[in-house]
């Protein structure tokens, strides 16, 4: 009868101790959580871009279709960027555009138009210089040859 009573003590202790365990297993132990990206990508060159006065088409073409187009507020686009890797928010960006007459009128948000220090930087042409002529190869030089691409390479083997 004591061994019976010492294996059920031995098994109750084993017991025991493997439930302590499994909160540090189920910590590691998590579902996969895909990342997942929703609204518009806006980059701050896309920013740059737009200029007071611009049509809804001309902002369409250059930042996509709004992710929000309020029947309320028609003179207000909305573009929401979210990034959430594992489940966990990692980027978000908010941009609203404001249009007067169908014009854009204003920009507002989270992302701003690159500064002139980080685009390039050209020289102010002087006022009767005449434009500069794209260069071309010296005489005598053969033309630089095109690389071809999948398709012109596989017509070049077969001998078309």
């Amino acid at each position: 009868m004591k061994s019976v009573l010492r294996a059920l003590a031995a098994i109750s202790i084993l017991l025991l101790a493997a439930c302590s365990v499994t909160d540090k297993v189920t910590e590691k132990l998590t579902p996969y959580k895909i990342d997942i990206q929703q609204g518009n990508v806006v980059t701050q060159e896309m920013v740059a871009k737009l200029k007071p006065g611009m049509t809804k088409a001309q902002v369409r073409f250059i930042l996509g279709t709004p992710l929000i187009a309020d029947a309320f507020h028609a003179n207000r686009w909305d573009y929401v960027y979210r990034y959430l890797k594992a489940g966990k928010l990692v980027e978000e960006r908010k941009l609203a555009l404001f249009f007067d007459q169908e014009l854009l009128q204003r920009v507002e948000g989270d992302v701003v138009a690159a500064s002139p220090a980080t685009e390039e930087k050209k020289p102010p042409a002087a006022v009767g210089e005449p434009a500069k002529a794209v260069e071309q190869p010296a005489q005598g030089t053969a033309p630089a040859k095109e690389e071809k691409g999948f398709f012109g390479s596989m017509i070049e083997k077969i001998g078309f």
